[in-house]
């Protein structure tokens, strides 16, 4: 079987680097290319980082993963679309213009957006989810590293809007007065509260508290490592050809 061509933007991250050595331990898979305008020259896994997305073009990628900024994903995006390669991405801060503009250019190769790629945080959110008609009070819990510069995370994100979509009778808050502006976290979709911890020592965490008359649910994920993030974005590298169009979320890749 021929190994699927892989390229990596943002390969001079922790991120991207971590995707390259997952890339190039697997038999399926095979790293072709590495683009990163800051840190060009570099080797990652063999494979010198170039400057321009034009070189994933020259190496023949079947599938791109993009762990970069918002501002630079929207640029490259649709030089893949255009040039038929396969993306897979790591990348949040999309808004519904830009979801809008790759849901029409990925019209000859596939797009998936995730923000989060680690299994376990997956299934959280899909628990969350399934979790929240019979629940009247939710709160988002999430930790991460002191060096995350957004807030609140991707995966809060996603988590609040899908719980808030899943049921129409949320409680609203009682509180009336904060003695400290902002400790009841900031109001995400059907008024349901997220909390932000920014923490030396942490990686990537979150709970989901649900609260019912007399009773409560807490659902929590922790991911130690970057490398918690690889076997989805492995996955994801596999399987981008079955799923035409645009993606959002790797749910559809694991069935759930």
């Amino acid at each position: 079987m021929t190994a699927i061509r892989v390229g990596v933007v943002g390969a001079g991250g922790r991120m991207g680097t971590a995707v390259c050595e997952a890339v190039t331990a697997d038999a399926e898979l095979q790293l072709v290319a590495a683009v990163d305008p800051h840190a060009v020259g570099q080797v990652r896994n063999g494979v010198t980082i170039a400057a321009e997305p034009r070189s994933l073009v020259d190496a023949g990628c079947d599938v791109v993963v993009d762990f970069t900024i918002a501002p630079a994903a929207r640029t490259t995006l649709p030089f893949l679309a255009m040039h038929g390669i396969h993306a897979v991405v790591g990348t949040t801060g999309f808004n519904d213009a830009d979801l809008a503009l790759f849901r029409s250019e990925f019209s000859g190769s596939n797009c998936l957006i995730a923000s989060n790629f680690a299994i376990s945080a997956v299934l959280m959110m899909r628990f969350a989810e399934l979790a929240a008609p019979y629940f009247d009070t939710a709160e988002i819990i999430e930790l991460h590293h002191d060096a995350k510069i957004d807030a609140p995370s991707g995966t809060a994100v996603t988590t609040a809007q899908r719980m808030a979509a899943a049921s129409s009778t949320w409680a609203p808050d009682p509180t009336q007065h904060e003695v400290y502006p902002g400790a009841r976290g900031g109001a995400g979709p059907a008024g349901i509260r997220v909390h932000s911890v920014r923490m030396r020592g942490m990686v990537a965490h979150q709970e989901v508290i649900l609260g019912a008359q007399g009773q409560t649910l807490v659902i929590r994920q922790d991911s130690y490592d970057r490398a918690s993030y690889m076997p989805g974005v492995v996955l994801a590298c596999k399987r981008i050809a079955q799923h035409p169009g645009l993606t959002i979320g790797l749910d559809p890749f694991l069935g759930i």
